[in-house]
């Protein structure tokens, strides 16, 4: 038996499985028992047995107690409502086919709205699927509901009292060890920073970026976990998600730290101290986040005075950097001594420049768990009223954004929802017309093998059909023993069911097909001595529904994941440039106090954010049916993981300038048209990325840092926008810093165009190597 719990405790992690199957191994019987030998209804007695089924087995909610409480509740409801819809719906057989498909359509596409929805989406199928498929009048409908109702109020009991799951919140726990990793990374670094040549400092330095390396990288793996995204519609959660982004780049920020002077002039020491006072003020700010965190709906007033404290480091690198900052007059960028004079500035503003994109991309991961806490500590007539704090949008306007942003054409929740709505439908029509004994098990076997591309529909149609007849096999063999004794029938049933709910998860899809038809054969013989033929009749069922889904497998996007990724990753690089150099263009049109303030970005910023929802999850996908195909993950994790750095890029030069105010004349027109210049080169090169991978063409060669185009950029500063004592003004360094914000984007390339290259064999070369077509400046270490 320890022996057998260990093996146990390595398949199925947490007992989540056996748990599930235990509950409906007691419950179901029970209430099946209930419905036959106290209420004499077979429509009551199958709703219930069938209602338990949905409620325990198939579905398994997050959260808290009181979340899954209120899960368990809308399942129930919606499941009532369904009930009634296909008992209405189940004759004539035009109106099941069309009821049925759309019925499918909905409930497979609304799960990307959120987790709770998605997981739920077999138990409000089956809801469905069982009363369309067994036609009924509309007297039908109250005992039908009252099975229903029957297993709702027991599923709600069982899962309080019979072994209560513990909440489950990974992505939460992740973020917070995340967070820790990336302060104590941080105060590492400013360790080695003081005193590079300290042993203890390096040891502690080395140990403390492979921690923080593995705990964001612990967050993203678990994210990505899933074949949908791992949230629900609460609140908190949303703003739990966005940190899965914001800390992936925050460790890329953290892992470009400079450790050493290469020029260490009085300016560049003073920034390098500045830059060591932002860093320790942004690890007390990470710490301070994930106790925040860790305690739920706590005060975040500590959080507040963290933030200040950050914010008041950071002005005074950027104050540092405007009015320290000596930029001379002399010599032009074709000048011999220009090359030098543009590595002194570049050396002295680069940690500034570090020190205001860490405390940017620190603070928007403060401001997230700020908003989590002020969700969490919302008054239940708040809750109820849905009043959103700081800057969220309502859950209604979240779920239809997120409903939006797969609307699309390209979007494989939306192949998906197709794909299964066809299925249903012909499922349905299929079984009516093959006139099969039970139409029942020929759509729930369409339903249980389709996936999103013909090859491992096929593979998955050929486990079933071999897994139900070992079932029968299994099934024929206990009765040939048992006979027909209902006692050892009943006795068996629960162990059956046991079995059958821990299979899948513990040994294969196969394994838990045989199952569940060893609980059918019970099942039936226990109402009527049908003997082993009705495992037969299940694997007529069951080829059937195979057959459905290979034949709309084939039909409908049978190519997969892989060609679906590639567009993916074409759309959202193409959006999130649009929105990079929208961002760059707000930023510039805030340089002239003659011109009216442009308007904010928010329609790219949207379409931007839609479009790395839909990777995101055709991610998921890609993952889930690798198969065989030999790819090295962790590089096409960081080409999808990319778009995220040019979405987040953008957010941090819109920040930058959004509350600048000008303070000084100045021609600004030619560093504008250096920064147009690069602008306009950084999204050109995407978007040809983005026209190639659809096209399966070579993808374009990384740019390269072009330092006369950096000349003229800080010449133009030079000339154009210093103070009468030829000191750098507010507007010229967040010009720099824009370029330097651009640069951090080209230098996303060669870590793009590798990986993407993995996922199709037409697209496994590069286009020659050409002339650098410009680009920002190659950064000084």
């Amino acid at each position: 038996m320890k022996r057998a719990w260990s093996w146990l405790g390595r398949h199925d992690p947490g007992y989540g499985a056996l748990r599930r199957a235990a509950r409906t191994a007691i419950v179901m019987p029970s209430l099946f028992a209930f419905g036959v030998g106290v209420l004499h209804n077979g429509d009551t007695a199958t709703f219930a047995a069938f209602g338990s089924f949905s409620m325990l087995l198939f579905v398994d909610f997050n959260g808290s107690l009181r979340e899954r409480v209120q899960s368990q509740v809308g399942l129930a409801v919606a499941g009532a409502v369904l009930v009634c819809l296909g008992t209405l719906a189940s004759h004539p057989l035009w109106l099941a086919v069309i009821a049925m498909a759309a019925v499918a359509f909905v409930v497979l596409f609304v799960g990307s709205v959120s987790s709770v929805l998605a997981s739920a989406s077999t138990s409000l199928l089956l809801a469905f699927v069982l009363p369309v498929t067994l036609p009924g009048s509309a007297e039908s409908i109250l005992p039908r509901l009252a099975g229903w109702a029957i297993a709702a109020a027991v599923s709600l009991v069982a899962i309080t009292v019979l072994w209560p799951a513990p909440r489950r919140d990974p992505l939460r726990a992740a973020a917070i060890r995340a967070c820790r990793a990336l302060a104590e990374r941080l105060r590492a670094d400013v360790a080695v920073m003081q005193d590079t040549r300290d042993p203890a400092a390096v040891a502690d330095f080395e140990r403390a970026v492979a921690d923080a390396a593995d705990a964001v990288a612990a967050l993203h793996s678990g994210f990505l976990a899933t074949i949908y995204r791992p949230t629900n519609l609460s609140t908190s959660a949303r703003t739990v998600v966005r940190l899965v982004d914001e800390l992936n780049w925050l460790q890329t920020v953290v892992s470009q730290s400079v450790h050493h002077l290469r020029s260490p002039s009085e300016a560049s020491v003073r920034a390098h101290r500045a830059a060591c006072r932002v860093k320790t003020a942004a690890a007390s700010v990470l710490d301070t986040g994930a106790g925040l965190l860790e305690r739920r709906a706590a005060d975040p007033a500590d959080l507040d005075l963290a933030l200040a404290r950050l914010t008041e480091s950071r002005e005074a690198v950027e104050e540092g950097a405007s009015s320290e900052l000596p930029v001379p007059r002399t010599a032009s960028a074709n000048h011999p001594g220009a090359a030098d004079m543009v590595e002194e500035l570049v050396t002295a503003l680069d940690p500034g420049f570090r020190a205001q994109e860490l405390s940017y991309a620190v603070a928007q991961v403060a401001g997230n768990i700020a908003l989590t806490a002020a969700a969490e500590r919302r008054t239940w007539w708040e809750r109820l009223l849905g009043r959103q704090p700081g800057n969220l949008v309502g859950t209604f306007q979240a779920a239809v954004q997120r409903a939006g942003a797969q609307a699309e054409r390209h979007s494989v929740w939306l192949h998906n929802s197709i794909r299964g709505a066809a299925a249903l439908g012909i499922a349905v029509l299929a079984a009516d017309l093959t006139g099969v004994e039970h139409s029942f098990w020929v759509v729930l076997g369409t339903l249980s093998v389709l996936r999103s591309n013909a090859l491992n529909t096929g593979q998955n149609a050929l486990r079933g059909v071999i897994g139900t007849a070992i079932g029968v096999l299994i099934g024929a063999g206990l009765l040939f023993v048992i006979g027909t004794n209902s006692t050892v029938l009943w006795i068996l049933l629960p162990i059956a069911i046991l079995i059958a709910g821990i299979a899948p998860t513990a040994i294969s899809f196969a394994a838990g097909q045989a199952g569940f038809t060893v609980t059918l054969v019970l099942l039936f013989n226990i109402v009527a001595a049908t003997g082993w033929r009705v495992g037969l009749y299940r694997i007529e069922d069951i080829a059937l529904g195979c057959a459905v889904s290979l034949l709309v497998g084939l039909l409908f996007w049978p190519r997969g994941a892989a060609a679906a990724l590639r567009q993916a990753l074409a759309e959202a690089y193409s959006d999130s440039a649009d929105y990079l150099e929208a961002t760059v263009a707000f930023g510039l049109g805030r340089c002239e106090k003659s011109a009216a303030p442009p308007p904010q970005p928010t329609a790219q910023g949207l379409r931007a954010a839609a479009a790395s929802r839909r990777l995101d999850d055709t991610f998921r996908t890609y993952l889930a049916e690798r198969g065989a195909k030999r790819l090295p993950l962790a590089q096409v994790t960081a080409s999808v993981t990319g778009v995220a750095g040019v979405r987040l890029v953008g957010d941090a030069i819109l920040d930058l300038w959004m509350d600048h105010n000008i303070a000084a004349d100045g021609d600004r027109a030619a560093a504008r048209h250096e920064l147009d210049r690069s602008t306009k080169m950084l999204s050109d090169w995407y978007r040809d990325l983005a026209r190639d991978l659809v096209g399966q063409r070579p993808l374009p060669e990384p740019l390269a840092g072009d330092s006369i185009a950096d000349g003229h950029l800080v010449d133009a500063v030079r000339r154009d926008l210093s103070d009468e004592s030829g000191r750098a003004t507010s507007t010229a360094v967040r010009m720099i810093w824009t370029g330097d914000y651009l640069d951090a984007v080209r230098r996303l390339q060669p870590q793009i165009v590798g990986p993407v290259t993995l996922l199709g064999d037409d697209v496994s070369t590069r286009r020659p190597p050409q002339r650098p077509r410009g680009g920002m400046r190659t950064r000084v270490r």
